[in-house]
């Protein structure tokens, strides 16, 4: 017995439905990732401004540029870092927003593959029934 319309169709929704559920929970592995190497940068810098207020006014302090390293002034060097824990928490508190809609998406899609996978078992049903009934007759 071959399937009818009505399920073929319901099965080529709900392909696409777990489809584009499938690319929303992959979105969401890498907002994972991204974040975390992002918190790791976080941790590492904000040691590295921990370190730098250790030192006294006086202290020589110097950047790594390519395989050379340079003087920097102490307040300089403070300052970049500051600014560079600044950006890494924007860019988290972005990472988050973005997290929380593709989170909201993920449900939406979870709630429609439900339907789907509903609507596809009641048009089964309704068939297998009909059958039934015309065997009956």
């Amino acid at each position: 017995m071959s399937a009818s319309p009505a399920l073929r169709e319901l099965q080529h929704d709900l392909e696409a439905q777990a489809t584009a559920l499938s690319k929303i929970q992959k979105d969401i592995a890498k907002n994972h990732q991204v974040r975390k190497q992002y918190t790791i940068q976080l941790g590492e810098n904000e040691l590295v401004l921990k370190e730098l207020d250790l030192l006294n006014e006086a202290a020589n302090v110097y950047k790594l540029i390519g395989p050379v390293l340079v003087k920097q002034d102490l307040a300089e060097a403070r300052a970049n870092v500051r600014k560079r824990i600044e950006y890494i928490s924007a860019e988290l508190k972005r990472l988050d927003g973005t997290l929380q809609d593709l989170e909201g998406k993920q449900s939406s899609k979870h709630e429609a593959v439900s339907d789907v996978l509903s609507a596809t078992f009641c048009v089964f049903v309704a068939e297998d029934y009909c059958n039934y009934l015309v065997s009956v007759i």
